[in-house]
């Protein structure tokens, strides 16, 4: 016994890499309070006797409290009425995509309805210039004057806090309207798209009630204004600002265009000086704002000269990822004006750099383009665009004249129109964004001549609108392109705008079985592009409580977090959207990469159709490949359910209650009840899951009563500092029992939301249950926090995993703190 020293509650203990199915993990935490006193020199074999006694009384301590050996007594009961089976991980991840595909659909399925409703609408409706309409501008709603009227524009807006977006107030009635600051909110061309855009109210209330996991959904309208559902009022910046312009945004630039290889030439001869670079500079920082990760492209200065502005990747085009986009910018600042502008040459160029990269194979290969930022041009080079670009004129020219003066603007016209492109004048700082985004008209207008409507999905990106109080919420939006249908315009191809919505990564998560795919085992979804969609190792968030997003989170690459996979072949094989299998062994970080785990790993990949992810199941080798399967009644475990000291994992789907509005406020011991009930057709449960939580419920009982009968007979000097006792299984079913009142315990997050490395997530299992599964059945793993440092008092915690059967594999775990 080691009274003086009170045990020390120890951190999580982590799921065993055994070769024999584990039944439960055990652990122990305790207090230990340091003792001061003077230097002495004390023999080694006194410390060893020490250490020995030591040892022996936090074995028994834990073995006692933890349960470990009733547990272990009660599996074994149970043992010829479990079914032990390996997991078939391509057939897993098969289904997977297929659930995550349906998933998608509806989405998609979403957006269609409103293609559909907003041409129609706009079909019907005949522009009028002098059109008066007042509607709800986001910025106005709710706004009064000095003596306390309605301003234009606003008027009442009735808005409710609503959890399903994370108790923001909002109108599930009517959208709003959004209107970028540099925009006139009653110009002529806004108040039509208004006016016969409110036809899509009705959709948007009716697809949110066929899907209610559905959240933001809106039309951002090639005219500029953002009608935004379910309404929402929005906030300007300090300086009464709201930058933000839809046709910037990925989702409507994807949607409208197709991928494209773009080269940008800027002219810096000696007349380019003062204001005029400065524009120009600002106008190619605007092109390259519309590119996607789709898109292809490079930057080209030219005087009497050619000056790459990125001299490392003369003659060649580069992806437009975030990445490289900012490195092109930092090298705009680079540029100064000189000597007189060889237009001739830097045309040459573009074109042997447009043909030469679309011969690798490796471009769009769909639309190219030459952007051309420049203050005149002296001819119209009609000899180089008959040797490079006439009859098919596939590479489309788009001249942006700087500064006021026209003088040359007839030979940027002619050579805009002789090219398939488009020819815009750009005078002032403030011209330029408006400016730029009509390119994007004239590449859409394919897609709009052949009713295109093709479906786009984005990577994964952060909304700061919704917290789920871990911080901004990671989503991906799906998006879909609106023509004009009308007779008049169709040849023309008129794009009026795009729809969207946005879908949390969390809903993907939904979808995934983590008791299927072991202590150790993940799912994760990449882009076409190789970025991570999901997986457990993607942070996009810095540490230590804030909440500022990382540089390029967005584009993280898989090859980044599966580092050991030298050769990408499991990247490329995603990339390539195959479906097959790959092996390797990985070093695993946990703790916040404090600990590190070795495991051999097996990866299940295939395409999720309808987009353009990959999926993949990683699950480890040993127990991580098998599950078990117990059989009890539903009176059992529902009996044993109900019991107080139980909980479910909070971030695990055993029914979804998201589905239908009435089922939201059930907690998933209710709606488990209620499906199994079934007084309740439409609540969807995995009943497989279910099956397994009761019956850890029912084998796990026993320990309530035990843990009752210690806390009872527990003198008051006895084991003092023994602070909890916990029990976790490989279906998150948890039990938890305090031998102090809670504002006693040492740690006060262990086991709650804050404690996010220690409680079951969404995409892993906690730590202290991985720490415990790799060691041998019925030892205790004990750990302490890394920043115990020279602190007085420490929390110890003890884990132990149970094993199941010895010579079949499938773990599950309880622990004891």
């Amino acid at each position: 016994m080691i009274s003086p020293v009170p045990p020390v509650p120890s951190p999580p203990p982590h799921p065993l890499n055994l070769h024999s199915p584990l039944s439960a993990l055990c652990g122990l935490s305790t207090r230990v309070t340091g003792v001061g006193g003077t230097h002495q020199s004390i023999p080694p074999s006194v410390v060893k006797l020490w250490a020995s006694a030591f040892g022996g009384e936090m074995k028994s301590i834990s073995a006692k409290y933890s349960g470990s050996q009733l547990l272990q007594k009660k599996y074994k009961e149970f043992e010829r009425a479990v079914r032990v089976e390996e997991i078939d991980g391509l057939r897993l991840v098969k289904r997977l995509a297929e659930d995550m595909e349906e998933m998608f659909h509806k989405k998609a399925e979403a957006m269609k309805r409103l293609v559909e409703a907003a041409e129609e609408a706009h079909l019907q409706h005949e522009e009028d210039p002098n059109l008066q309409y007042e509607y709800f501008n986001a910025v106005l709603i709710n706004e009064v004057d000095e003596v306390g009227n309605s301003v234009e524009l606003g008027g009442e807006f009735i808005l409710q806090p609503n959890d399903h977006f994370n108790n923001l107030s909002v109108n599930l009635s009517l959208s709003v309207v959004q209107v970028p600051t540099n925009m006139y909110n009653k110009d002529s061309a806004i108040v039509n798209g208004v006016y016969w855009s409110e036809a899509l109210n009705k959709v948007f209330v009716d697809n949110f009630e066929r899907d209610p996991s559905l959240i933001w959904q809106y039309f951002g309208s090639a005219k500029g204004f953002f009608r935004q559902y379910p309404g929402i009022k929005w906030k300007p910046d300090e300086h009464g600002v709201i930058a933000f312009d839809c046709r910037n945004r990925k989702w409507y630039i994807q949607a409208a265009t197709s991928p494209k290889d773009v080269v940008i030439l800027v002219d810096v001869s000696g007349s380019m000086k003062g204001l005029r670079l400065t524009i120009a500079r600002q106008t190619v920082s605007s092109i390259l704002d519309t590119l996607g990760d789709d898109d292809f492209f490079n930057i080209i200065a030219y005087n009497e000269e050619l000056h790459y502005v990125e001299p490392c990747l003369n003659g060649t085009l580069v992806q437009a990822d975030v990445t490289n986009k900012d490195h092109f910018r930092e090298h705009l600042d680079k540029l100064f004006a000189q000597g007189i502008g060889m237009l001739d040459i830097a045309l040459t160029e573009a074109f042997n750099l447009l043909s030469d990269f679309n011969e690798t194979g490796r471009g769009s290969e769909c639309s190219q383009a030459i952007m051309l930022v420049t203050d005149g041009a002296v001819d119209t080079y009609d000899a180089i665009f008959a040797k490079y670009n006439w009859p098919e004129r596939k590479v489309r020219i788009f001249p942006y004249l700087i500064g006021r003066e026209s003088a040359f603007a007839d030979n940027l016209k002619w050579m805009a129109c002789a090219n398939k492109g488009y020819f815009t004048q750009i005078s002032t700082l403030a011209d330029v964004q408006e400016n730029v985004m009509e390119y994007l008209h004239v590449l859409s207008r394919p897609k709009v001549i052949d009713q295109e409507h093709d479906t786009v999905w984005t990577e994964a990106y952060i909304d700061n609108t919704l917290d789920d109080g871990q911080g901004p919420v990671l989503m991906t939006t799906v998006a879909m392109p609106v023509f004009s249908t009308k007779n008049e315009t169709r040849n023309r191809g008129i794009l009026l705008g795009v729809v969207g919505t946005d879908v949390p990564v969390s809903e993907l998560l939904k979808t995934i079985p983590e008791y299927k795919l072991g202590i150790h085992g993940y799912a994760f979804a990449i882009t076409n592009n190789g970025y991570i969609l999901t997986h457990p190792d993607l942070r996009p968030l810095y540490g230590d409580g804030k909440k500022r997003r990382k540089p390029n989170y967005s584009s993280v690459d898989l090859s980044e977090v599966e580092w050991e996979d030298k050769d990408d072949t499991l990247r490329n094989a995603m990339v390539n959207r195959k479906t097959g299998t790959f092996s390797m062994e990985v070093k695993k970080s946990v703790d916040k990469g404090k600990r590190v785990l070795v495991l051999h790993n097996d990866y299940y990949y295939t395409d999720i159709k309808g987009t353009p992810f990959s999926l993949g199941v990683a699950l480890s080798r040993g127990h991580g490949k098998f599950f078990f399967r117990g059989n009890v009644t539903v009176e059992e475990g529902l009996h044993d359910l109900e019991h107080p000291d139980v909980a479910l994992a909070d971030e695990w789907t055993y029914c979804n209650t998201d589905e239908h509005p009435e089922h939201r406020y059930l907690s998933q011991i209710e709606a488990i009840k209620l499906y199994l009930s079934g007084h309740e057709p439409h609540l969807q449960c995995d009943k497989e899951l279910i099956q397994e939580v009761l019956f850890d419920a029912v084998v796990t009982a026993p320990l309530e009563a035990y843990w009752t009968s210690l806390v009872l007979n527990k003198s008051e000097n006895s084991d003092k500092g023994v602070e909890i006792a916990y029990l976790g299984t490989r279906t998150g079913l948890s039990r938890i029992n305090l031998f102090v009142v809670p504002d006693e315990l040492t740690n006060q997050d262990f086991l709650t939301a804050e404690d996010k490395e220690g409680v079951f997530n969404a995409d892993h299992f906690p730590l202290w249950y991985k720490r415990a599964a790799e060691q041998v059945p019925g030892t205790f793993v004990y750990s302490l926090p890394f920043n115990t440092g020279s602190e007085n008092k420490s929390v110890v915690l003890a884990s132990t995993a149970i094993q199941l059967l010895d010579e079949r594999k499938s773990p599950i775990a309880a622990g004891t703190r």
